[in-house]
C-alpha cells in the first residue's frame, strides 16, 4: 500500500509514499509553513500500489532465483 499526507491548513500534499516516510514529510511540512500548529489533514491510501511491499517480494524473488542459479553452476 501506498499513502499520501494532506495538510489541514493548505493544500499541500504528499507523493505516494510510504506510512512513515509520509508522516515524516508531512511533520517537515507543518514545521516549515505552519510552526506551532499541531498537524492535521487526512490520509489517503492507495491499496492497489505496489509501494510497501512489492519491492521486498520482489528482491526475495531474485535473491532465490540467484541462489538456485548458483547452486545449479556448483555441480
Amino acid at each position: 500500500m501506498a499513502y499520501r499526507f494532506w495538510c489541514g491548513e493548505c493544500g499541500y500534499r504528499t507523493h505516494w509514499t510510504s506510512e512513515s516516510e509520509g508522516a515524516q514529510r508531512q511533520l517537515a511540512h507543518y514545521t516549515d509553513r505552519h510552526s506551532g500548529i499541531q498537524p492535521g489533514g487526512h490520509v489517503e491510501v492507495n491499496r492497489k500500489s505496489p509501494s510497501g511491499g512489492a519491492g521486498c517480494v520482489g528482491a526475495a524473488v531474485l535473491l532465490l532465483f540467484l541462489l538456485v542459479l548458483l547452486a545449479s553452476l556448483h555441480h
